[in-house]
């Protein structure tokens, strides 16, 4: 008989526990806009706690887990909290509201949206109207822009708004929950990037679980403010002067409809990782994540970016005199929308390929190109 030769298929472990999943519902669930993220880092730093030695947090609500902190070398592994949003900006005298922007908010999808706004009274509702299809008379069909999508928090005067809380300045979020989608996919609003906050936090669990003692100060960062300018990266940055940091957000899976591949690249969700290319990219401490991965078995998949990663991985990188940086991304459907997708396996093999990346990093590492 003929000899198989056929490589046995690696069935994929789950890294992510059922206690785990319950945690970043929650914790997606929760609100957390670009400058008003503090709930949300309480949340966090209360699930991290168990497994770092200390905590720090900044004036603007940047949360950090620290192991080993008295270490002089130090490594960063870091993520944002900041989900996009909305703020009041004119409140008319029939009560309806118009808004501006908090980070990139996409004004196409927000018609007919449910929204909450936040005031000192509480929570307001409201709805993003929008006039019913039979009255959108013409050839051409008006579409949603900043100057005509309002929200109707169910009043007809702007004192009844104001009566309620609400002025200009309000944050607004949309009401959309997490759920699991056809047992593979993480669906929700601010996967971008509150999962990234979750993974990072998953591998200080994984390192407390497997009594890891690394011979480095661990710095487990989740960052205010990075959809406006990566703001809380650079400040953070400056306060922990880190000798080497990895990063992590989302990018674009380019298997949907509208999406061209030569100038997005192919990446697709369920297919591992990605790993970026770019100029901010430090390029030994990409290596050590490509033959992390090689070694573990870790499938993944390589990005390049013009110019910026347009992520907190250029806040790290241009810091300090230069920090050795590099970028883990993890592919994302319709982002910043209220349904990003995410795949399971694809959030397990990140929070792999961070644990084991760590483990290869030796206290004092040099990174230089060359000497």
């Amino acid at each position: 008989m003929p000899e198989n030769t056929e490589k046995p298929e690696k069935v994929h472990v789950p890294v992510v526990t059922p206690e785990s999943l319950s945690f970043l519902e929650k914790y997606i669930n929760n609100s957390s806009p670009t400058g008003f993220e503090a709930e949300g880092q309480k949340m966090w730093l209360e699930y991290l706690k168990p497994y770092i030695d200390t905590q720090y947090v900044d004036n603007y609500g940047t949360a950090v887990g620290i192991i080993n902190p008295d270490a002089e070398y130090r490594v960063v592994i870091e993520a944002h909290a900041d989900e996009i949003s909305w703020f009041v900006n004119y409140i008319t005298s029939d009560g309806l509201i118009y808004v501006i922007r908090n980070g990139g908010s996409d004004h196409q999808i927000a018609p007919s949206k449910r929204v909450n706004i936040y005031t000192e009274k509480g929570v307001v509702k409201a709805v993003f109207g929008w006039p019913a299809i039979h009255t959108r008379g013409g050839e051409k069909e008006e579409a949603p822009t900043l100057k005509n999508i309002c929200l109707d928090c169910g009043c007809t005067t702007k004192e009844e708004v104001e009566k309620l809380g609400v002025h200009v300045g309000c944050v607004i979020t949309y009401e959309d929950e997490f759920m699991v989608l056809n047992d593979r996919y993480y669906v929700g609003r601010a996967l971008d990037n509150r999962v990234g906050g979750f993974m990072i936090a998953e591998v200080a669990r994984l390192l407390k679980e497997n009594n890891v003692k690394l011979p480095f100060g661990l710095y487990i960062v989740n960052a205010v403010q990075e959809e406006i300018g990566l703001e809380g990266a650079a400040m953070i940055a400056e306060y922990i002067e880190p000798d080497v940091a990895i990063i992590t957000d989302v990018t674009h899976d380019t298997q949907t409809p509208m999406i061209n591949k030569i100038t997005q690249g192919d990446l697709a969700c369920g297919r591992g990782p990605v790993v970026s290319y770019a100029p901010a990219v430090q390029r030994n401490v990409n290596k050590l994540l490509v033959e992390t991965a090689e070694k573990n078995n870790i499938p993944f998949q390589r990005q390049a970016s013009s110019r910026s990663t347009g992520t907190d991985t250029d806040a790290f990188a241009y810091s300090n005199a230069g920090v050795p940086s590099a970028l883990i991304s993890l592919p994302l459907r319709y982002m910043h929308t209220t349904v990003e997708m995410v795949h399971k396996e694809d959030v397990d093999n990140v929070i792999s390929l961070i644990y084991q990346s760590l483990l290869n990093i030796q206290d004092g590492q040099d990174f230089k190109y060359f000497k």
